[in-house]
C-alpha cells in the first residue's frame, strides 16, 4: 500500500510519545538555561481546536483533535481525518480522541494506534484500538481495550510504543479513591501491552496489563537513551509529578502524593511541591526532559542537579505536547480549560534555537 501523504520511509517515522531517536537527540545541544527570547517561533498553523498528540513525520506534523479528527500538517496544507470507531468519539471536558502510537512501519502498513474516550452503559470509558489509513480515511480495524473508566476531566489518554516494542498507556484515577491503588481495576495505572493487546509475559502481574500503579492523571511517557521511563502526572492541588517508573511500582496516589512518603510507595522523582505545572508532553532532547505545561503556559526542563523544573520558553499558552527533531521543537496548544466550553483556538509553534 502507498500512502498518498506520506512519501517517506518507515525508518524516518518518529514513534508517538517516544521523546525522539537517538541521532536527533545527538545533535541537540543544552536547553537548560535557555529563556524565551533564545529561541525563533514560527506559527506553523493557527486552525486548531484542542489538539492533543504530536508526533513528526519527514516533513509532515500529525496530531490529533480531541473532537476525533487525526490532522495533517505538509508546508501551509492542513487536511483533517475523522477517525470512524465503531463506538462514536466522546467529546466531553476533556476526553475525546486523545493519544495516538504510530509504529515504524507506518508507512507501509497505514497502521496508528489511538486512545480514545467513548460512552458505554455505565457512563464515560476510555478505549486503546487499532486503526488504519488508507491515504484517504482512518479507521477502526479493531478493539485492543475497551472499558478503561473514563471521567470528564481524568482520562489520562497518552499512548506510545516503548522501546521494547510494547504499548504503554496512561490512564486517570477518575475521582475513585479506591481505583489507583486496586491493581484488579485499570483507572490510575500505567499499562503495558502487546500490539495485540495482550499483557506481555514479562508483566510485573501475571496475566495483568498493570505495569505501574498509584496513579492519579498520568499525561506524558518518554524513555531515555538508557531506555528508562519518566511519566508526568498532574497532582492534585499542586504537588504535580516527573515519576521514574520501576516495573510494579507503587507511586501512591491517593495515600500520598507530592514528595509524602510512604514504607512500599516510590516518591517522585520532581515534585512542583506547592506550585503547579500542570504537566502534559514530555519528551527527551539528548539527555534533557523537556515538559510542555499547562499551567505553568511554558516549556520546561529537567535540571537533575537542583531537582526541579525550569521554564525555557512561554508563549504564555498551555503546552500540551512536544515533539524534539534534529534542529528545531514543535509545541502544540490547548488553551481552552477542559472545564470551560468553546472552541479553543490552538496552534502549533516550531522553535529553532538562535545562533
Amino acid at each position: 500500500m502507498k500512502l498518498s501523504f506520506f512519501r517517506l520511509s518507515a525508518t524516518s517515522v518518529i514513534v508517538a510519545g517516544l521523546a525522539s531517536s537517538a541521532a536527533a537527540q545527538s545533535d541537540q545541544k543544552s536547553i537548560l538555561g535557555a529563556k524565551t527570547s533564545d529561541w525563533t517561533v514560527e506559527v506553523v498553523t493557527d486552525g486548531l481546536d484542542y489538539p492533543w498528540d504530536l508526533a513528526r513525520s519527514g516533513k509532515t506534523i500529525m496530531l490529533t483533535e480531541a473532537a476525533g479528527n487525526l490532522v495533517s500538517i505538509a508546508g501551509s496544507a492542513v487536511i483533517r481525518y475523522p477517525v470512524i470507531t465503531s463506538d462514536p468519539i466522546a467529546r466531553e471536558g476533556g476526553g475525546g480522541l486523545l493519544g495516538m502510537a504510530l509504529p515504524d512501519d507506518f508507512a507501509t502498513t497505514g497502521v496508528v494506534y489511538f486512545y480514545h474516550t467513548y460512552r458505554a452503559a455505565s457512563g464515560l470509558a476510555n478505549k486503546v484500538i487499532e486503526a488504519r489509513f488508507d491515504g484517504s480515511t482512518v479507521r477502526e480495524t479493531r478493539v485492543l481495550l475497551a472499558g478503561v473508566p473514563g471521567h470528564r476531566l481524568y482520562n489520562g489518554g497518552r499512548i506510545a510504543l516503548g522501546p521494547d516494542g510494547n504499548l504503554y498507556v496512561t490512564t486517570g484515577w477518575t475521582e475513585n479513591p479506591d481505583l489507583p491503588q486496586d491493581r484488579n481495576s485499570l483507572a490510575g495505572k500505567i499499562l503495558r501491552m502487546t500490539r495485540d493487546g495482550q499483557p506481555p509475559s514479562d508483566n510485573p502481574f501475571r496475566g495483568s496489563l498493570v505495569y505501574s500503579y498509584g496513579h492519579r492523571n498520568p499525561q506524558g511517557l518518554a524513555w531515555n537513551a538508557r531506555g528508562e521511563l519518566f511519566v508526568a502526572e498532574h497532582g492534585q492541588s499542586a504537588r504535580d509529578e516527573i515519576n521514574r517508573i520501576q516495573a510494579g511500582g507503587n507511586y501512591g496516589w491517593p495515600v500520598v502524593s507530592g514528595s509524602q512518603g510512604r514504607e512500599g510507595m516510590i516518591a517522585p522523582y520532581i515534585s512542583s511541591g506547592n506550585d503547579t505545572w500542570a504537566p502534559s508532553g514530555v519528551a527527551f532532547s539528548g539527555n534533557e526532559l523537556l515538559v510542555s505545561a499547562l499551567q505553568s503556559r511554558a516549556l520546561l526542563v529537567m535540571d537533575e542537579a537542583s531537582g526541579a523544573l525550569t521554564e525555557v520558553f512561554s508563549s504564555n499558552e498551555r503546552l500540551r505536547d512536544i515533539v524534539v527533531d534534529r534542529d528545531a521543537i514543535y509545541v502544540i496548544t490547548t488553551n481552552r480549560s477542559p472545564r470551560a466550553e468553546g472552541p479553543s483556538r490552538d496552534r502549533l509553534l516550531r522553535l529553532t534555537r538562535r545562533s
